[in-house]
């Protein structure tokens, strides 16, 4: 037998032997945290990346019947492994392993513990919210430790353990949790973590503190060889920007384009695509509208990923490593009705090693592609289905949902190599992607964005998160879904670029998307009224005795509200009443009936016109925000002029919260001849 030569290279790790068992140093494994052409690699058997959560355990799988249970329960707070004494288990692991990332939406000064390897005493005993205020080493790096400007607190410092772990929380934590780690191969060696870290163990977090913290173009360095287009993409035309012969690896693309100011950029970033092909393959590995390639839509929004993003100055850029064998294709496609101006710029190298153990990069986009078939998992909705071996590194999610409302309760939900329940089960889609609460407020960060936000989450919402040390590697299939609570009619559309890594027989299912799917699509809904009513919102104010009246948006509950409006009176109390102006036309004999609004917080209300009772007290209570319809408030004979309507808060449903709220869509006058 021929003598093996060949030096595998794990990180920065050369192992002298093929068949040799990896060891990693402490800064080996930092550097994971910023190693782009580690995605590359195909996982050895026995490595997985999961996810401990505080997901909601009412939701479950249900072997004998084969069905999902509770799919959609949203409790996703507090949920723990199990108690021993006053102490709460967030998580338990068999190494060797390591912790990639710690996530949180509200934490409190209730110690969390970290044990690792059998230890008695933890390796990490802070309060919760030591572990992301910056100010308990090692755990000080801006870039690893961080809070979000939308309430999202992140730490992404490595924490190995050779044998286990195990984290625990004193009452008073917080909360919401997600403990991401990898579990490697049997047999690797890792460092026990401890935060009285040496001088090199500190030096490697600062430097790939300093490497996130100048995220933009790489530096190609200077082995690279670099292909350049500029010129002109004819309307319904494309052009093969390079065809290279390899083994080689694309380190680097750049690009500019000419485009429209905003929001006309928003369909011509849908209209060009970026394609490539890896070995002449039929079907492309990259097919992706342009702008959405490089993780952000619609439009173009400025900002800085380790992985990729958008300069200031209008530079598109994309750092991931896309190794291939015999050849690559680079094409831009113009599917619009206007030439466009393009210069693009592709930095490729040799290929380090055997081209056998990389995968090759796969980026696609889609809508609504392979919708789960069991009924009950109907809220999943699928970023990612593929089969084969490789490693998901990403995603981009583009949410159109003209009429608001909060969209991301859904959590995300990673399936690995036909696993019936996901190893990754999140807490919401906010979360997952490292901000928290619902928040519209725009944030920037290497490994994860919310790059645009059209306000108060009602329009257009472009979110990202890059999985670089937390990518998750599989070795016969991969389904990654997010919860879509909201359904297309609503309107409420997702669309998403995915990046991932798969060896050549794996198999990669999305299709090119015809342009008519991809752009247009994100058009405003036409506000419905009912005819001949007095809109509650229009009303004018007499008189109050407490709270706050005021119009209130209520298309983030659907179109079943005339005008998508209301009349919304807050922070009363009962025996307070508030007083509007009814306008009447002419003289007459009325019919009278009116819509209100019921939800979980909403009192008791009784109605009275110019003095006089209609009828009894009106319980709006409703688990849901819905409409109340066809309240008839008897006849009346009404002069033409001023009326006076009054509202008196009664009291509150023993079951609703007791806020004591009030809606009053609109206010129907049917004369009787």
């Amino acid at each position: 037998m021929r003598t093996l030569g060949l030096l595998l290279l794990l990180g920065t790790v050369i192992l002298p032997l093929a068949s040799a068992q990896p060891r990693f140093t402490y800064p080996d494994l930092v550097r994971r945290l910023t190693d782009l052409e580690h995605l590359a690699k195909l996982p050895a058997p026995g490595e997985t990346t999961k996810q401990w959560s505080s997901y909601d355990r009412a939701s479950k799988y249900d072997e004998p019947t084969g069905k999902y249970i509770h799919w959609d329960a949203n409790g996703d707070g507090g949920g723990i492994i199990r108690t021993e004494g006053n102490q709460s288990v967030f998580a338990e692991m068999e190494g060797p392993g390591c912790l990639w990332r710690i996530w949180s939406a509200t934490v409190k000064e209730g110690h969390v513990r970290i044990y690792l390897d059998g230890a008695t005493a933890p390796a990490v005993d802070l309060p919760f919210t030591g572990y992301f205020d910056g100010k308990h080493t090692p755990f000080t790096r801006p870039m690893l430790v961080h809070t979000t400007t939308a309430n999202g607190y992140n730490n992404y410092t490595p924490i190995p353990y050779q044998q286990s772990c195990k984290i625990v929380a004193d009452p008073g934590w917080g909360q919401y949790y997600q403990f991401v780690y990898t579990t490697f191969p049997k047999g690797t060696q890792v460092p026990t973590f401890t935060r009285e870290l040496s001088p090199v163990d500190s030096a490697a977090l600062d430097e790939a503190d300093r490497s996130l913290r100048n995220s933009g173009p790489r530096d190609p360095g200077t082995k690279y060889v670099k292909s350049d287009l500029n010129g002109p993409i004819r309307a319904n035309g494309s052009v093969v920007a390079d065809q290279l012969a390899g083994p080689r690896a694309i380190t680097l693309i750049r690009a500019k384009v000419d485009l429209p100011a905003a929001p006309a950029d928003r369909d011509v970033l849908r209209e060009l695509a970026l394609q490539i092909r890896w070995e002449g393959e039929t079907s492309p590995s990259v097919w992706v509208p342009f702008g959405d390639f490089f993780g952000t839509a619609p439009g173009a929004n400025p900002y800085r990923a380790f992985p990729c993003g958008l300069t200031e100055d209008g530079w598109w850029y994309a750092n991931w490593y896309m190794p291939f064998g015999q050849s690559a294709e680079v094409k831009v496609i113009n599917e619009g009705k206007v030439d466009r101006k393009l210069k693009l710029e592709i930095y490729h190298e040799p290929l380090p090693g055997e081209v056998a153990q990389f995968g090759r990069f796969h980026a696609k986009w889609h809508r609504d592609q392979f919708l789960p078939a069991e009924p009950e998992r109907a809220i999943d909705w699928p970023m990612l289905k593929t089969t084969g071996r490789g490693r998901f590194v990403g995603v981009m999610l583009h949410i159109w949902s003209p009429r608001g409302g909060w969209w991301g309760e859904g959590d995300e939900k990673f399936f690995v190599d036909g696993e019936k329940f996901p190893s990754t089960f999140g807490t919401g889609s906010e979360d997952y992607f490292g901000y928290a609460w619902s928040s519209p407020t725009l944030f920037f960060h290497p490994l994860h964005n919310q790059t645009f936000n059209s306000g108060n989450c009602k329009g257009h919402i472009s979110v990202n998160r890059f999985h670089i040390a937390d990518q998750i590697p599989f070795q016969k299939s991969f389904e990654a879904d997010i919860e879509k609570y909201y359904a297309n009619a609503k309107p409420a559309f997702y669309a998403s670029t995915v990046y991932w890594y798969l060896a050549p027989d794996g198999r990669d299912p999305y299709q090119v998307v015809p342009v008519a799917e991809r752009a247009n699509y994100y058009v405003q809904p036409v506000v419905q009224k009912v005819p001949g009513v007095i809109e509650g919102e229009a009303l004018k104010v007499l008189a109050k005795t407490g709270g706050n009246p005021q119009a209130q948006d209520m298309t983030g509950f659907g179109d079943q509200w005339s005008g998508d409006a209301h009349l919304w009176w807050t922070d009363a109390r009962p025996g307070d009443r508030l007083e509007l102006a009814l306008p009447v036309e002419a003289t007459g004999r009325y019919d009278i009936s009116a819509q209100l609004t019921k939800a979980r917080d909403y009192g008791i209300v009784q109605l009275w016109l110019d003095g006089k009772k209609l009828g009894d007290p009106i319980d709006l209570y409703d688990a849901n925000v819905v409409p109340l319809s066809g309240v008839k408030l008897g006849r009346h004979d009404l002069a033409t002029g001023q009326h006076k309507l009054t509202l008196e808060i009664t009291g509150a449903n023993a079951k609703a919260v007791p806020s004591y709220m009030f809606g009053l869509d609109y206010v129907k006058l049917v004369p009787i001849k």
